[in-house]
């Protein structure tokens, strides 16, 4: 959901939802907080807005922020079967040229890459929707199929539905998977936690809702949950924050409260440990946040922006299109709430190797 406040076409306004928005072109300028040297060292670098490209430019700062990502683009040769409209190859590109401060337009290609398939320029996008078309679009066109499957592994969040016929017991199972974790929020105060934690309830399905048992051969009244899987090396995590309500679509600016670090043992909890499948290796990894996509204003008429922490140092920075400086953790614990709050955020799994850095 995406409603920018600034693009590329000059003294212009443009009628989208129920506001206007004025997109003016702005040069790429630097915090005078954020030295060059500074800049070059943390790879961090400010994204033009063009034809209102803000939620893909806070998408971008987080796939530059993923080291892994980039080192599996890399194994991608040019051949007669990429070209400028194959999105992995201007994936890599763009990346690449991210670290390259003298590039002042490092992502037009990968713009005008994605408008050339699904993605319509001057139109509100949704993040998640945008993060999942990048990632498909990138394994579909990748013509080297094992590189298609790294990139899918290192974000693919693998589960598994089950619903219990209450009758008879029976259960059918059905695998799923998912490039983040869609969690749904409520009104008032929200952990992380709790929201993983509902996401995987068991729900009883009566009524209305009842589900075909092949064993019974008619609707039954069931059980329905989600158990997990595996987990991957990158975990996304979407915080539903828009709701439809009688037909319009509003936002929830409930708090929500996350920490840098996070362990999935919570799965492991008393009355939580039936949600993971038997055999699963990965239900009590621990996670290290590094990267937080922020929406900001109103479900209609809205903003994107990036809090980002390179995995060369451990200093958060906060991306706002082409404005890029220094920030704290206090700083990103700021979208917990408000008008300015977190819809996506990204772990990445921390080496077992490597305790101390809990």
């Amino acid at each position: 959901m995406q409603h920018n406040r600034e693009a590329f076409e000059p003294h212009t306004c443009l009628w989208i939802g129920a506001s206007w928005t004025k997109m003016a072109r702005r040069p790429i300028r630097y915090s005078r907080s954020l030295s060059l040297d500074h800049y070059r060292a943390s790879e961090v670098r400010g994204l033009l807005n063009y034809s209102l490209s803000c939620c893909v430019n806070a998408l971008l700062q987080s796939f530059s922020a993923t080291t892994e990502l980039l080192d599996i683009l890399k194994k991608l040769h040019p051949s007669d079967k990429t070209g400028r409209n194959n999105i992995p190859l201007q994936l890599k590109n763009t990346l690449c040229a991210m670290r390259n401060t003298s590039n002042p337009e490092p992502h037009r290609y990968f713009l005008d890459c994605l408008y050339s398939h699904t993605i319509r320029r001057f139109t509100q996008q949704d993040a998640d929707e945008i993060f999942h078309i990048i990632l498909n679009l990138s394994q579909n066109q990748m013509p080297d199929q094992d590189l298609a499957q790294e990139i899918r592994n290192l974000y693919d969040i693998r589960m598994e539905t089950q619903v219990m016929c209450s009758e008879c017991t029976y259960v059918q199972r059905v695998p799923s998977s998912s490039f983040s974790l869609p969690l749904a929020i409520f009104e008032g105060v929200n952990t992380l936690e709790s929201c993983i934690q509902s996401f995987f309830q068991r729900q009883n399905l009566l009524d209305g809702d009842k589900c075909y048992c092949d064993r019974c051969g008619q609707k039954q009244p069931s059980t329905h949950e989600l158990r997990l899987v595996s987990l991957p090396q990158i975990l996304c995590v979407h915080l539903k924050r828009f709701r439809n309500v009688g037909g319009l679509t509003r936002k929830l600016y409930s708090r929500v409260t996350f920490h840098e670090t996070l362990n999935m043992g919570i799965f492991a909890a008393e009355g939580q440990s039936e949600n993971v499948v038997s055999g699963s290796p990965q239900a009590d990894e621990n996670y290290r946040l590094y990267a937080v996509i922020v929406h900001i204003g109103f479900a209609m008429s809205g903003h994107y922006t990036a809090y980002i922490r390179p995995t060369q140092d451990l200093t958060w920075y906060y991306a706002d299109d082409s404005t890029v400086h220094p920030v704290s953790w206090a700083n990103v614990q700021n979208t917990y709430e408000g008008s300015e709050t977190a819809y996506m955020l990204l772990y990445r799994k921390m080496s077992r190797n490597a305790p101390g850095e809990l």
